[in-house]
């Protein structure tokens, strides 16, 4: 799998190209800003990128910038954004094209490598990956909102861990329950929350997160 690193940090660059190889990834190019993003990005259309946010000339959003408008000439190219802290516009800009193949998260997240590299490969299949953390302020933000307030805590935690990204079966593993329990209760979820139903688990992510965003 081809992955273009961009990152600024000489010590976390290389971190980075050291454990994605010992995952078999192929990083054909390690830039250190947001020009050098763009063009590695679209000269080499990746199967996925690994970008953090805030990258020189000015460290604010360089990387993230890189990566939408990479978007909008390749369209679809997975993107996985890091950041050092949750922004939700971060969340919302990198989601505003419904497109799937994203993903957002903290950089403490890249020392689980498991869980780092789980979401690395969801993104470049076309999967999302949002960070816990993201999550929990959508649904801290959206607390009030009447469809969620009926919601169950057992709803409420498949709906959070859906959100992030999670496929069925990795919701059934993490709760201790059988995948048709999490098909009754996305299927509630959907019916309270008057989101339309769809076999396709990136679909499905999308459109939860699109609800959040916008109560």
């Amino acid at each position: 799998m081809r992955v273009v690193l961009g990152e600024d940090l000489v010590l976390l660059r290389d971190g980075l190209i050291r454990l994605l190889k010992a995952y078999d990834f192929d990083v054909v190019e390690a830039v250190d800003s947001g020009p050098a993003l763009l063009k590695a990005l679209v000269d080499h259309r990746p199967d996925v990128a690994v970008v953090d946010v805030r990258l020189p000339p000015t460290f604010t959003d360089e990387g993230l910038r890189a990566a939408i408008e990479a978007r909008k000439r390749v369209p679809g190219l997975p993107v996985l954004v890091l950041s050092q802290y949750v922004e939700q516009l971060y969340a919302r800009e990198l989601l505003s094209d419904r497109g799937g193949a994203v993903g957002y998260l903290l950089k403490d997240r890249v020392s689980d490598v498991k869980q780092f590299v789980s979401a690395i490969r969801r993104v470049a299949g076309g999967g999302t990956a949002m960070d816990p953390e993201v999550i929990d302020q959508l649904l801290a933000r959206g607390a009030r909102d009447q469809p969620l307030t009926t919601l169950t805590p057992r709803e409420r935690e498949v709906l959070s861990l859906m959100a992030e990204g999670r496929s069925n079966g990795a919701i059934a593993g993490r709760l201790f329950v059988t995948e048709k329990a999490v098909g009754k209760h996305i299927a509630n979820i959907f019916g309270k929350l008057d989101l339309p139903m769809s076999e396709d688990d990136n679909r499905r992510v999308l459109a939860v997160l699109a609800y959040l965003d916008r109560v």
